[in-house]
């Protein structure tokens, strides 16, 4: 299973981990990802959904379908 936000289609970041004596290695920044039971009001039922925490506070602001019509989602398929 790929770590993709459903919503927003955000996924791992390229980034380099500096040491002490600044070496630098290569590695992902993953995106917080979390399974989660939306209530979608104008489906009028449940969406179990894995989504990210930036995602979550952007649905908190704005509301579920709007978010989703913003990225060109169909919550339908949930």
């Amino acid at each position: 299973m790929s770590r993709i936000c459903e919503l927003t289609g955000a996924k791992a970041n390229n980034g380099m981990a500096v040491s002490h004596s600044h070496i630098r290695t290569k590695k992902l920044q993953h995106v917080n990802l979390q399974k989660r039971r939306l209530w979608w009001q104008e489906g009028n039922k449940w969406i179990n959904i894995k989504i990210s925490t930036k995602a979550l506070k952007s649905i908190q602001k704005v509301g579920l379908d709007k978010l989703a019509k913003t990225n060109g989602v169909d919550l339908n398929k949930f």
